[in-house]
């Protein structure tokens, strides 16, 4: 039985998360993707704190497009090392379930 996952990332440009969340939808890799409030991020990188403007990503897609969809998102991240984090969506509706995978399988 399939399950639902969250899978988040974060970027530093706006445009580049619309970007990023359109095609990952546009592709059926996720049924849909929500794109938070611009956010501060602090973080160590390099032997030092750093601190960033972000918006962060939240993918829902079942869990046998995770690695597919991490994949996609990865060749198109402008990050040397994108944050990726996957959760279980644990819960779910059944019919919350049923549109996620007819939505990540649908041709």
């Amino acid at each position: 039985m399939a399950s639902i996952v969250i899978a988040q990332t974060t970027v530093d440009d706006e445009t580049k998360a619309y970007e990023i969340a359109r095609g990952a939808v546009e592709a059926r890799l996720t049924a849909g993707v929500h794109v938070d409030a611009r956010m501060t991020t602090f973080y160590w990188w390099k032997d030092a704190v750093q601190h960033e403007r972000e918006y962060r990503l939240s993918f829902n897609t079942t869990a046998e497009k995770a690695d597919a969809l991490r994949a996609w998102v990865h060749e198109r991240h402008p990050h040397e090392v994108p944050q990726w984090i996957v959760l279980p969506a644990a819960g779910t509706s059944q019919e919350y379930l049923a549109w996620v995978v007819k939505e990540t399988t649908a041709e």
